[in-house]
C-alpha cells in the first residue's frame, strides 16, 4: 500500500503498528498496588482487575523518569514502559523496596506487544482471537485470553484518534498472531504513517516530546496521567504547588503547530524576533499539511496565535493549535 492508502486504512478500517516501542514489567505479591500507589502520579490502589490506567514517575523535583501503562491482570500488576527506559526503570522499582511484599521480573522474553488501530479493530480482534467484540471496552480495559495454545492478554489504549488495542503475546506466536490479524482484515503499515496520526492526535512519546526535564502540566498530560484525590507519591509537592500557588501555570506548554512548510526535530520557534520554544515532533498530514507538536512560552499557547519556525527554506509561518491538531489551527 501507498502511505495515502495506508492513512486511510487507519482511518477507516485497521491496521498494524506500534506508537512507541514498550517493554512489559511484571509487579507481583500482596503489596503491589499499594507499591505502586506510592510512586507513581495516578490512582494505582483503586485499579481492580481488568482495568488500568496511563500514569508517570517523577523525580522529587516533580520531572519525569518515564511514563508507563498501567494493566491490573489480578495476580499482578503489568508495567508497559519505554523499551529504552525498562533496564533502568526494573533497576529503579527495585531500589525502592524496602519491607513490601512484591516481586519484580522483566518479561520482555515471554510477553511482546503487537497494536491494531483503527475504527474496526475491535471486530478484526473478534475474527483473529475468536473472542468477544472488545468495542465497547474502555481505555485502559484488558482481559487474559487464549491464543495458539497460550495465553495473551489484550489491552485497549487509544492513541491515535482511533480505538487502539494491544496484544501481549510470547514472541515464540508473534508471527502466527500477525497473521491471523492479516487474514481478519488488518494490514501492517509503515512506521510514518503511525507518526503521522500520533502527530495529528497531539499524542506525547516519552524521549520525544516528554524527557526528563518535562513536567507533566507541560506536556499537558494531567488529565490522564495524575490523580488529585489520591495521597502522596514522588514529586507530589512540585505539582501541587504549581496548581494551587500558580495556578497551573508553566512557563512553557506543548501545542501543537500548522506550518507552510515542514519543520525539523529541534527548530527553533519564534514570536517576532523572540525566541519562544522549540519543535518536537512533525509530519506532512494528507488532511492537514505540516504539521508539528512543540513548547511554547506560556504567553503563546492561544490556539490561533502566529507563529514562526525554522526550516530548511527558512523561517516558515506557522499556527499553534489545540491538540489534537485541527483543520482550522484551533
Amino acid at each position: 500500500m501507498t502511505l495515502a492508502e495506508e492513512y486511510r486504512a487507519l482511518k477507516e478500517k485497521a491496521v498494524m503498528g506500534t506508537v512507541a516501542p514498550g517493554s512489559p514489567i511484571a509487579v507481583r505479591g500482596k503489596d503491589r498496588k499499594e507499591y505502586l500507589h506510592g510512586l507513581l502520579t495516578n490512582d494505582i490502589r483503586s485499579l481492580i482487575p481488568g482495568r488500568g490506567c496511563y500514569a508517570a514517575w517523577l523525580t522529587p523535583q516533580g520531572r519525569m523518569l518515564t511514563d508507563l501503562h498501567v494493566f491490573d491482570l489480578d495476580d499482578m500488576v503489568l508495567l508497559d514502559v519505554p523499551v529504552q527506559l525498562s533496564a533502568a526503570t526494573l533497576q529503579r522499582l527495585d531500589r525502592s523496596l524496602f519491607s513490601e511484599d512484591v516481586q519484580l521480573s522483566d518479561l520482555s522474553h515471554v510477553l511482546t506487544p503487537v497494536w491494531v488501530h483503527g475504527p474496526v479493530a475491535a471486530e478484526t480482534i473478534q475474527k483473529a482471537l475468536a473472542v468477544s467484540a472488545p468495542d465497547s471496552w474502555l481505555d485502559y480495559q484488558n482481559e487474559r485470553l487464549e491464543f495458539g495454545g497460550g495465553s495473551v492478554v489484550l489491552v485497549r489504549v487509544d492513541q491515535l484518534g482511533v480505538p487502539g488495542f494491544g496484544i501481549y503475546v510470547d514472541p515464540a506466536h508473534e508471527a502466527d498472531l500477525r497473521r491471523a490479524l492479516e487474514a481478519a482484515g488488518a494490514r501492517q503499515v509503515d512506521p510514518a504513517t503511525i507518526e503521522t496520526a500520533r502527530v495529528e492526535a497531539g499524542y506525547p512519546l516519552f524521549g520525544v516530546d516528554m524527557t526528563e526535564d518535562t513536567i507533566p502540566l507541560e506536556a499537558g498530560i494531567e488529565d490522564r496521567a495524575i490523580s488529585f484525590t489520591k495521597g502522596c507519591y514522588v514529586g507530589q509537592e512540585v505539582i501541587i504547588r504549581v496548581l494551587h500557588r500558580g495556578h497551573g501555570r508553566v512557563v512553557r506548554r506543548l501545542v501543537g503547530l500548522r506550518l507552510a512548510a515542514m519543520p525539523s526535530r529541534g527548530a527553533k520557534i519564534f514570536a517576532g524576533d523572540r525566541e519562544i520554544g522549540w519543535v518536537t515532533s512533525a509530519a506532512d498530514s494528507l488532511q492537514l499539511g505540516p504539521i508539528a507538536l512543540g513548547y511554547v512560552h506560556r504567553d503563546f499557547v492561544t490556539a490561533g496565535v502566529e507563529v514562526s519556525v525554522e526550516s530548511p527554506e527558512g523561517r516558515v509561518s506557522a499556527a499553534v493549535s489545540e491538540r489534537p491538531i485541527s483543520p482550522d489551527g484551533r
